[in-house]
């Protein structure tokens, strides 16, 4: 989340912009892509290929088990998805939501590291603007990139719904409380959520003003699955208190994660990370 100078504070209380203007200010920064979709020649399917940005931790081997494709959103834009298959024995998969200033290509090596090691495959995919995603971001176009893969989940690889489990981190905590708002499934992880853009900016707002971007304080309450927060204590980005606030609304919330010490970057450096990550997926959904 960027800040603002003088003149653009003033102008938010005497001017107040439309949602997608503090949305646009406070949240998007959309990296260099650090990948390409290669087609074939019937342009149905893709290669995935990697630059020196995605800093790619494996071999062409576990490259393999990842499947690439784009899809269309009802708003219009051509959004990236990946599907990366880590075990072939999981009962979950996991619909991923990434944070800011990264994309799919630098996001790969850590789902493959992930998945493997919570057994769960996980689906993610870049919002508009994003990588391979046309398109500017946007908060209407967040909720429609999600909905475009939930769908993809669902109907492409026939995921049951109880057998989802939405995760989102930062920013992408924005469009998982949306989607988990309206449909049930297993389960939803907010790894540093926020409250809303104007609660980021002004820390002492109390209320959700009508010109607010990325409202989730409102609509945590609507979501009837098992919600496991995670959050740093030390969060220079996201205070702490975001999360705390989040947890508070959740009606099935599970035990956090509030992790000591812990920014807003470096959350998953920490053991009690994959840790609670394992216990959840692996004992608590299960029993």
């Amino acid at each position: 989340m960027n800040g603002l100078s003088l003149s653009e504070l003033c102008g938010l209380f005497c001017c107040p912009p439309f949602p997608s203007r503090i949305a646009a200010k406070l949240a998007f920064l959309p990296p260099e892509p650090s990948y390409r979709l290669i087609p074939d020649e019937s342009g149905a399917k893709f290669t995935l290929e990697l630059n020196e940005r995605a800093e790619w931790q494996y071999t062409d081997r576990e490259k393999e088990n990842i499947e690439v494709f784009c899809t269309r959103t009802n708003r219009g834009n051509r959004i990236a998805c990946m599907y990366v298959r880590c075990t072939n024995n999981n009962r979950f998969t996991i619909l991923f939501s990434h944070g800011n200033a990264v994309d799919l290509g630098q996001m790969s090596s850590f789902y493959v590291g992930l998945g493997s090691r919570i057994n769960c495959n996980i689906f993610s995919y870049d919002y508009s603007g994003y990588g391979g995603s046309s398109g500017k971001p946007s908060e209407k176009n967040l909720y429609a990139d999600i909905e475009a893969s939930w769908h993809c989940l669902r109907n492409r690889y026939g995921i049951s719904p109880e057998n989802i489990i939405l995760y989102g981190q930062s920013i992408g905590t924005v469009p998982t409380v949306d989607l988990a708002s309206k449909y049930e499934v297993g389960a939803v992880i907010l790894h540093s959520p926020l409250m809303s853009g104007m609660r980021v900016a002004f820390p002492n707002t109390r209320r959700t003003w009508f010109f607010d971007a990325f409202p989730s304080i409102d609509k945590v309450p609507q979501v009837q699955s098992p919600v496991l927060v995670i959050h740093g204590t030390e969060d220079e980005v996201i205070d702490f208190s975001h999360g705390l606030a989040i947890y508070d609304k959740c009606p099935k919330a599970v035990e956090p994660l509030w992790v000591e010490g812990a920014g807003h970057n470096d959350v998953e450096l920490y053991n009690q990370y994959l840790d609670r990550l394992k216990q959840f997926v692996s004992v608590e959904l299960v029993n």
